[in-house]
């Protein structure tokens, strides 16, 4: 079940872009970090305790929401404008599921 409901922007441009290979959409508009969590009920699980993660401080000060590309670029979701085509990993090989 996602964690966000989408309310506002609905008749936004569709953007679409893949959560770990997974097919979605998003709104022109959206960060990665509201994309992803209008999908999913978190963004990533902790590469510590494998806690479930969904972004903290919502402006790019705290480290809580990076996720990678699938070209190796990481990114912090909450500040991080989502773009056409983009594939979205949440976690890194090896790390909790």
């Amino acid at each position: 079940m996602p964690l966000l409901h989408r309310l506002v922007r609905t008749d936004s441009a569709v953007i679409r872009f893949t959560i770990d290979g997974t097919p979605c959409q998003g709104r022109a508009g959206d960060t990665v970090l509201t994309a992803v969590l209008c999908h999913a009920e978190r963004l990533r699980r902790s590469e510590f305790t494998g806690s479930p993660r969904a972004g903290f401080c919502q402006m790019g000060a705290c480290q809580d929401c990076w996720v990678q590309l699938d070209s190796g670029e990481r990114l912090r979701a909450c500040t991080t404008p989502l773009a056409e085509g983009m594939h979205i990993i949440t976690q890194r090989r090896g790390s909790h599921a």
